[in-house]
C-alpha cells in the first residue's frame, strides 16, 4: 500500500496590507534617515507646484483685470514720416474718430514741451520722469480710471492753471492731497486730483495732466494730440481698428500707429509662462536629486540589513516577496515626500498669492501630476535595491558580520 505524498508547501502570500505594514516598518527604524530622503522630494514638489501655482494665480489675477477693464480699448498714436522723422496727428484727429459709428467714446492727451517741480528754484533739467500732457475732459471716461483724491477736469476747469497727477507722478512729487501748487510753465498750477493705477495706459500714471485750453493758453501747447484713446463694442474692435488710420489722418494713413494695450497685457503672461518654464526645470532638478537620495537611502539599507533579509528568506519568504518588500519602501518614502511636498508647495502658492491679492488657483492636474511622479520616482529608485536584496542567499546573509 503506497502512502499519499504530502501537497508541496507553498510560501504563504502578502496580501496589500500586509505590504503596507512590512514596508513602513522598515521606514520607522531608520527615521532620521527617512526624513532626510523625503526632504528631497518634498523641496523638488513644492518646487514644481508653487511655481505652477503662483503663476496661475497671476494669469488669474490678469484674466480677471482684463474682464474688468474689457479689451476694447484701442490708442491711435503718430509714427514716423517716410523720411523717418516723427509725424504729427491733425489738430481735428479726435472729431473724426468720434465720427465712427461703432465708437462709443473717445479722448486725447498731448504732449507739452515742459516740466512739472513742485518749486521754480528747482532745475528744469530734473523732470522725475514726469511728462505734462494736455488732456480732454472725456479720457477718465475712456480709460475707466477713477480719481483717488479730488475731482476731474471739467468744462470749467480745463481752462484753468489746475493739473490733475497720475499716482506715480503724485507719488514722485511727494503729493497726497489736493489744494497744493506745483511749477509749471512760468506759473503756478494748483493741484485739483489725483488719479489712481491705470493698467491699460500706465503712461497717464506718469503724467501731470492739464486741459487743452489751459494748456495753449499757460503752456505753448500747439494743439495736436499725441495718443488718441478710443472705446467701441467688443463685437466691432477689429473692424474699427482697421479704419482708424485712414480716418485720423486721411491724407498719410501709414504714418499712424494703431494698438489695443490688452494685447500688451496678455503678451507680458506669455514671457511669464516662459519664466515659469525655467522654474519648472530647477524644480524637476531638485525632484532628480531627491530620487538619487532615495536610491542610496534604500542600497544602503539593503546593506545594512543583510542579516534580516537572510533570515525572512529562511524562514520562508521568497525572492519576490523581498523584492515587494524593498520596493514597498521606497514608494512609501517616496510618497511621504510628495505628500509633503504637496502641502508646503499649496501652502506657499496660497500665501504668496494673498500677500499680492490675487486669487490663490492650485490647478489640480499639478497635484496629480505630483503624485505621478513620486509614484515613478519610488519605483525607479527602489527597483535596483529590490533586487540586490532579492538576489542574497540565506546563508550568505546570516553569515556576514
Amino acid at each position: 500500500m503506497t502512502r499519499p505524498t504530502p501537497d508541496r508547501l507553498r510560501p504563504a502570500r502578502l496580501g496589500p496590507a500586509d505590504v503596507l505594514r512590512v514596508g513602513a516598518a522598515g521606514l520607522r527604524s531608520r527615521p532620521a534617515r527617512v526624513f532626510l530622503s523625503a526632504i528631497g522630494i518634498a523641496i523638488g514638489i513644492a518646487t514644481m507646484i508653487a511655481v505652477i501655482g503662483i503663476s496661475s494665480s497671476s494669469r488669474e489675477q490678469l484674466l480677471r483685470q482684463l474682464d474688468k477693464l474689457g479689451t476694447n480699448l484701442l490708442t491711435v498714436s503718430a509714427g514716423q514720416t517716410m523720411f523717418g522723422e516723427p509725424a504729427e496727428l491733425p489738430t481735428g484727429a479726435l472729431a473724426m474718430v468720434k465720427r465712427v459709428g461703432a465708437v462709443t467714446t473717445a479722448s486725447a492727451t498731448g504732449t507739452v514741451k515742459t516740466s512739472v517741480r513742485r518749486t521754480p528754484h528747482i532745475d528744469k533739467a530734473v523732470t522725475g520722469g514726469i511728462a505734462v500732457q494736455a488732456a480732454t475732459t472725456e479720457l477718465l471716461t475712456t480709460l475707466e480710471g477713477e480719481i483717488r483724491h479730488g475731482t476731474w477736469l471739467n468744462a470749467a476747469t480745463e481752462r484753468e492753471p489746475v493739473v490733475v497727477l497720475g499716482a506715480k507722478a503724485a507719488e514722485r512729487l511727494g503729493i497726497t492731497r489736493v489744494g497744493v501748487r506745483v511749477w509749471m510753465g512760468e506759473r503756478w498750477f494748483t493741484v485739483i486730483g489725483v488719479l489712481g493705477p491705470m493698467p491699460l495706459a500706465p503712461e497717464i500714471e506718469r503724467a501731470a495732466l492739464v486741459g487743452f485750453p489751459a494748456a495753449e493758453e499757460h503752456l505753448g501747447f500747439d494743439g495736436h494730440p499725441t495718443t488718441i484713446y478710443e472705446r467701441s463694442s467688443e463685437d466691432a474692435v477689429e473692424a474699427v481698428r482697421e479704419v482708424l488710420p485712414r480716418t485720423t489722418n486721411p491724407e498719410n494713413p501709414e504714418e499712424v500707429n494703431v494698438s489695443r494695450p490688452s494685447d500688451a497685457l496678455a503678451a507680458r503672461a506669455a514671457a511669464a509662462g516662459a519664466f515659469t518654464n525655467l522654474l519648472l526645470g530647477l524644480g524637476a532638478v531638485a525632484l532628480l536629486v531627491g530620487g538619487v537620495g532615495v536610491a542610496n537611502t534604500m542600497v544602503i539599507s539593503v546593506l545594512e540589513r543583510r542579516k534580516e533579509i537572510g533570515l525572512r528568506r529562511s524562514l520562508g519568504a521568497t525572492r519576490g516577496q523581498v523584492r515587494i518588500q524593498f520596493l514597498a519602501e521606497s514608494l512609501l518614502l517616496s510618497a511621504l515626500g510628495g505628500v509633503a511636498g504637496a502641502v508646503l508647495g499649496a501652502l506657499a502658492t496660497t500665501g504668496y498669492a494673498l500677500s499680492r491679492d490675487w486669487p490663490p488657483v492650485v490647478p489640480p492636474w499639478v497635484i496629480a501630476a505630483s503624485v505621478g511622479a513620486t509614484l515613478v520616482i519610488g519605483t525607479i529608485a527602489g527597483i535596483y535595491p529590490a533586487m540586490r536584496a532579492a538576489r542574497l542567499s540565506p546563508t550568505a546573509a546570516l553569515a556576514t558580520q
